[in-house]
């Protein structure tokens, strides 16, 4: 695991910890399971107190990153959302599972291949639904989707993903952090697709590293409507030894916030708002979601629209 912590910035470097393991936890970078190094180990590596590394752990084991175990150490909770099976081998595991249920239910094959031709001449999923709690961050994702994706993309609220006529011919997605709670909202039986996290900090830190240390007193923009881009992008720019002077946050959501900008080296941003830059700025974009996540989904709306007329032959 590696981490940038700066230790005459103003951002804490509790909160530089913390920030830096749960983007990695997010990303991947750090699995369910695996062993974080000890707070002793944290402290003679990184020049800081163990009470600060200490501190960092027991924040994160109480939002529920982390977990101690007696005599082991400090883990990456394995609650974490696992690797989806791909949309084939999920399929044939459901066809499995129904025709067992049925069989143990009494059910004959004959009625088993009507119910099915039935349900597949129901019309497909019209578009995806992103369950996303902040709306901000739900637009960003929403941008970012529409244009990888054959179908149209919608957003909604989890208080709301439980109302049958928004989850109509929808195809619930949402982010690995709020996957356990929105599946507990969901109808039981409703399939929903994690959507995997771009790591962001080991790009960040190349875009860095083109400009450092020689324009390390330059102006750096960060620009968002979604308030935690703008504390993480703070937190990593400094932890990475940026000065905070140096660093024009603005919210693009307030009025005036494009005043300055123009006077920076480059701009960090999200998708969403990089299109509503003031022109002669040099945005450095971050997105949320890489290919891979785009590459599931896509297989997903492939398996939708090709495994009906196999399966009816199969039936028949």
């Amino acid at each position: 695991m590696r981490l940038w912590l700066n230790h005459t910035g103003e951002v804490s470097l509790r909160e530089q910890l913390t920030t830096q393991i749960v983007l990695a936890i997010l990303a991947r970078e750090l699995p369910p399971g695996h062993r974080l190094p000890s707070t002793r180990e944290l402290a003679r590596r990184f020049q800081i107190h163990s009470n600060t590394a200490s501190a960092a752990y027991r924040q994160l084991e109480a939002e529920g990153w982390v977990e101690f175990r007696h005599g082991s150490g400090v883990f990456v909770r394995s609650t974490r959302p696992t690797a989806a099976l791909t949309p084939e081998l999920a399929l044939d595991q459901l066809i499995a599972e129904m025709a067992a249920k049925a069989r143990r239910l009494g059910v004959s094959e004959s009625v088993l291949r009507v119910r099915l031709r039935r349900w597949l001449s129901f019309e497909p999923p019209a578009r995806w639904l992103l369950i996303e709690p902040d709306p901000e961050l739900r637009r960003i994702v929403l941008f970012e989707m529409e244009p990888e994706l054959a179908l149209p993309v919608a957003g909604c609220s989890p208080e709301e993903c439980s109302n049958p006529e928004i989850l109509d011919r929808a195809l619930p997605c949402v982010l690995p952090s709020k996957a356990a709670n929105v599946r507990r909202l969901l109808p039981a039986g409703t399939e929903l697709a994690v959507l995997e996290i771009h790591p962001v900090a080991p790009e960040l830190y190349a875009h860095l590293a083109r400009y450092m240390p020689d324009h390390a007193k330059d102006l750096v923009g960060i620009v968002s409507r979604w308030a935690d881009f703008q504390r993480i992008a703070r937190t990593m720019l400094i932890a990475a030894g940026l000065p905070p002077e140096g660093l024009l946050v603005r919210d693009a959501a307030r009025p005036g916030w494009k005043r300055g900008l123009k006077a920076t080296i480059g701009v960090v941003c999200d998708a969403a708002t990089a299109a509503e830059l003031p022109k002669g700025c040099h945005p450095l974009i971050f997105t949320l979601l890489g290919e891979p996540a785009f590459k599931h989904l896509r297989q997903i709306e492939a398996a939708l629209t090709s495994a009906a007329d196999p399966l009816i032959g199969c039936l028949s």
